[in-house]
């Protein structure tokens, strides 16, 4: 990496030392002398450069080509009629075009990373922006650098910095001697490199704009032109529509030449058949769609990252969550302590812990102190951390379980600055889920005394002795094992403690070797309450026909108690532990896929094994949504149809590796985002169903009048009018239309469901022909009854008028009735459609609009009878949902 990393003028804490980072007051200084730590942001395309981009379309090239033909021929008014279609139509797409984005990119801002500094000589997480030049920055495995720090501290430090070098291999970090660097320093951690292992801290010496991302960013500058899949797959399918509608124009074409039609004539119906038939504003309508279900998915907790996600939540059959956070509130209290003689003690909850006392059963709250020192030091000590008193209480940085001991160990009256002076830490071993443990070396006289915590199973392996009344005796395993299960079996997370004491041995460094015949010091357990919300999220989950799993690295007795209490359904045999998912494995992917088909909750899980579970999953025929928070979720975050990272307690690189963030970890939240996943299909198909059916319509009306000898229905300019007051904004109105309530009551579909199938094909086609042949029956009969051409295309246009804006109603819902959804549910499209009409019906009166369309008003009994014909459309379609629901309370299924 060829860096220009240069010291920022007082970058080091002016008057503070490494520990206590910058007062309050400076901090406030310093951002308002170099600005806030945001990146410089791509420039947004401007409402007049979206305008534009409405005009790159082969079909606007032959609206161009069809008003100079029309000016060539004398013809002004189609001229300017034409000019005047393009322009409106440009405004509506560029606006509908510029909102989608605007949103899309307001959603994004909420994704706002912290970090952790020293402020006034305390621990604080703030808001990365505020981070300033000088800040004394820590940084934690599965975070993301804020900002350029030179390291001053680092415990097996790892960055993934191929953000900015390329290179996929992480860089190990070293501690800086001060704060001036050399180019490619690895004494460094730069902004945006992803932090894969260990723990580091240091100085800020840059920020924003001057960071070395950040001017890579201002080198680029560049908009994102990347593009959902979705939003190309609907464009493959415009122009295999524009290929049909060609072949059918051409075909009106060799028709209208043996008919002796003008060639004038021929070619500006065909420009408006192609205009009015071809859906060109669909991908628009599907942007406007998706960026109005991420912002209700927002309001719903939910932040799509990807667009196509949107609708990708609503169709997985499978949800892999984890348990804590997830199901439960992530609010760990220490509720029971359980030494290795078989003592019980419990811990009091409260807001103010000085208040609060360790009990025991025939124990003073002294002795019960007293019995748990040993065991409450070893929670304190190998703890990354912090306990403060604010003015409105006790605040918790760090891991929640950390927090919750330190808690505990305060209960009993250890302060933990206190004692961590009396015992001056010398190396750290941070608690990684693989190692399922943390450990902390401290000097204490000429010995070197070992704490440490973590999963009971792993420290009762490290142990050859337990404590029992202060005397070390040999360790009975079996004992503490049943111990821990009884725990484990009420529901608790239980954590275990043991201490150790080795000879000074600076030359040899100290490490994982050392943990061995430790003293067991007893067990902890820890209640997180369950959400209140979970359960009926997770009854709405199976009436949506959404299996469930909970994947979780606690005990598989906690686990299955916790998903009792959630509601999760699930057999005795249907729990499998890390090593039935690793004895799987080792016998072959038929075996694991075996396992996956039957187990619901897999207990004692590592994350690489919970990839193999997703992966499983997947081969077993699952659409799966997996949801992570750590460093080590990643590849399964990344391997899943749509991963799901937590917003609070996620990991920047579970974040970055996810398609969506919750932003309160709540597994109801997801729900919610699939509920308003497939609302968002939906209305995509609403959106299609409308604009295909209603083209579809023009297009059989002039395959039916040209060969069968009838004048041209409607002229070029009456076509696009029609599609310009029929497409406009009911498209739009139709795409944000609400849950229509029992989107949870019905199957997921499947992966591999066409948005084009059986159901919407024939829905298209008998809505066509219903309009298409009313229309042309309706032309047919005003000829026949002697009105004139002029006369009979006014009254047909308004026809089709009222029958495309009947169908925009029908487009609501593909199973209910209209009626039935309330006509007024969706006052937008109420607005929109009486909008068009009345803007059809103003034409009709103003003058210069009424000569270039050759309208005229009609009689209240025309009022009367064309409104009757255009409601067939809605009759048709009325009874065939009735059909639909029929059939499919007949044969049991969701209708």
């Amino acid at each position: 990496m060829h860096s220009d990393v240069s010291t920022v003028e007082n970058a080091a804490p002016t008057g503070a030392s490494i520990d206590s980072g910058l007062s309050g007051r400076e901090a406030k200084a310093r951002l308002a002398r170099f600005g806030r730590n945001v990146l410089p942001e791509p420039r947004s395309p401007s409402f007049l450069a979206t305008f534009l981009r409405q005009f790159r379309s082969p079909l606007i090239y032959v609206l161009l080509a069809a008003a100079l033909v029309s000016l060539a021929l004398g013809d002004v008014k189609d001229a300017l009629f034409i000019g005047a279609v393009l322009l409106i139509n440009g405004i509506i797409g560029g606006f509908q075009e510029h909102s989608a984005g605007q949103a899309a990119a307001a959603l994004r801002k909420l994704e706002q990373p912290h970090a952790t500094v020293m402020r006034d000589g305390q621990p604080q997480e703030i808001d990365a922006q505020l981070l300033v030049p000088g800040d004394v920055v820590s940084l934690d495995a599965g975070g993301r650098v804020p900002a350029d720090i030179s390291l001053s501290a680092v415990n097996d430090l790892l960055c993934d910095e191929s953000l900015l070098t390329g290179e996929s291999a992480p860089v190990r970090k070293k501690a800086s001697a001060g704060p001036e660097l050399e180019d490619g320093s690895d004494c460094a951690a730069f902004a945006g490199a992803l932090i894969t292992r260990g723990r580091g801290r240091g100085v800020v010496i840059a920020t924003g704009a001057a960071t070395q991302i950040g001017r890579i960013a201002a080198a680029l500058d560049k908009p994102d032109v990347s593009r959902p899949p979705l939003m190309i797959r609907l464009e493959r399918f415009s122009h295999m529509i524009a290929w049909m509608v060609g072949l059918a124009v051409a075909l009106l074409i060799i028709v209208g030449l043996a008919r002796g039609m003008a060639l004038q004539d021929l070619f500006m119906m065909s420009v408006g058949l192609a205009v009015s038939a071809i859906p060109e504003g669909l991908p628009v309508a599907i942007s406007v769609a998706l960026a109005i279900s991420m912002r209700r998915m927002a309001k719903a907790n939910v932040i799509v990252r990807q667009m196509p996600a949107v609708e990708s939540l609503g169709s997985c059959t499978m949800i892999a969550t984890d348990k804590t956070g997830t199901l439960t509130r992530n609010e760990l209290t220490v509720t029971d302590i359980l030494l290795p003689d078989g003592t019980e003690l419990s811990c009091e909850a409260g807001a103010d812990l000085d208040a609060c006392r360790i009990h025991g059963s025939g124990t003073t709250p002294d002795q019960a102190r007293d019995m748990a020192l040993a065991l409450l030091k070893a929670a304190a000590l190998p703890n990354e951390g912090r306990l403060t008193k604010e003015s409105d209480g006790w605040k918790g940085v760090g891991d929640t379980v950390d927090v919750a001991l330190l808690a505990a160990a305060r209960k009993a009256g250890i302060v933990q600055h206190a004692i961590e002076e009396d015992y001056p830490l010398l190396v750290r071993i941070p608690y990684e889920p693989d190692l399922k443990y943390a450990a902390s070396f401290h000097r204490r006289g000429k010995s070197v005394r070992i704490f440490v915590k973590g999963a009971a199973e792993t420290l009762i392996g490290m142990a050859d002795r337990m404590d029992i009344g202060g005397r070390a005796v040999p360790v009975d395993r079996a004992i503490l094992i049943r111990q821990k299960e009884e725990m484990a079996a009420r529901g608790l997370r239980v954590l275990a403690f043991a201490e150790g004491e080795i000879e000074d041995e600076i030359d040899e460094g100290y490490g994982h070797h050392h943990l061995v015949d430790l003293v067991f010091l007893g067990l902890v357990g820890m209640q997180d309450p369950l959400r209140p919300e979970v359960p009926e999220a997770m009854r709405d989950c199976h009436a949506a026909g959404i299996e469930v799993a909970m994947v979780t690295g606690d005990d598989p007795r906690t686990a299955a108690a916790i998903a009792s209490q959630a509601g999760l359904v699930f057999g005795p045999d249907q729990v499998v532990a890390g090593a039935d998912v690793r004895n799987a494995e080792e016998s072959g992917s038929e075996i694991l896929d075996e396992l996956t088909r039957r187990a619901r909750i897999y207990a004692r899980v590592s994350p690489a094994q919970k990839l193999s579970i997703v992966l499983s999953l997947a081969r077993n025929g699952h659409f799966v949504a997996v949801t992570g928070d750590g460093v080590n979720d990643a590849p399964a975050l990344r391997q899943a149809h749509v991963g799901v990272a937590m917003g609070r307690r996620g990991t920047e690189v579970a974040k970055e590796s996810a398609d969506i963030v919750i932003t309160d970890d709540n597994f109801a939240s997801i729900v919610s985002g699939v509920r308003e996943g497939r609302v968002a299909y939906a209305n995509i198909r609403k959106v299609i169903f409308m604009l295909m059916s209603t083209g579809a319509a023009e297009v059989v009306l002039f395959l039916l009048a040209i060969p069968l000898g009838l004048p041209m229905p409607l002229l070029p300019v009456q076509l696009l009018w029609l599609n310009l007051v029929t497409n406009g904004i009911q498209d739009v109105a139709l795409a944000g239309e609400r849950a229509e309530g029992d989107e949870l009551s019905r199957p997921p579909r499947r992966p591999s469901e066409p948005i084009f199938d059986r159901l919407m094909i024939q829905r298209i086609w008998q809505s066509a022909l219903v309009m298409g042949f009313g229309g042309f029956a309706t032309f047919y009969w005003l000829l026949q009854q002697g009105y004139s051409e002029a006369q009979a295309r006014n009254m047909l246009l308004l026809l089709l008028v009222l029958f495309e804006n009947f169908q925009t109603f029908n487009s609501r819902s593909e199973r209910r009735s209209v009626f039935a959804l309330g006509v007024f549910a969706n006052p937008f499209l109420v607005v929109s459609v009486a909008a068009a009409q009345a803007l059809h019906i103003s034409a009709m009166y103003i003058p210069w609009l009424r000569d270039t369309l050759q309208l005229a008003p009609i009689s209240p009994r025309e009022w009367v009878a064309l409104p009757l014909v255009a409601s067939s459309v809605l009759v048709v379609m009325e009874i065939d949902k009735w059909r639909w629901r029929r059939s499919g309370a007949q044969t049991g299924s969701s209708a």
